[in-house]
């Protein structure tokens, strides 16, 4: 029981008692420069997005060569025998005739 009240009566001596929090000290900067800094920081970034979305519009919609065929090359598609499911590879399209 005393451990209770002692413990409540540092609560409420604790509660009444009021320490004056240390001023906060800024450095060389004021509200008003971090303010304009986040404002320009933030206007930075939509021209960036707006540059980058527009550069890679038009990099899209640019034609890129299509090849017919690729080199035969003598190294590629070695077939020592036959796929179970036939002469073509699982996702080939060609056709052998």
């Amino acid at each position: 029981m005393a451990s209770a009240a002692a413990k409540s009566g540092l609560r409420s001596l604790a509660a009444r008692v009021k320490v004056a929090a240390p001023a906060r000290r800024r450095m060389s900067s004021s509200v008003h420069d971090d303010a304009h800094e986040t404002a320009k920081w933030e206007k930075i970034t939509y021209a960036g997005i707006v540059t980058c979305t527009l550069l890679a519009a038009y990099n899209l919609s640019k034609g890129h060569p299509h090849f017919d065929e690729p080199p035969a090359y003598p190294y590629l598609h070695i077939r020592n025998k036959e796929f179970p499911w036939g002469p073509n590879g699982l996702f080939e399209t060609k056709d052998h005739h």
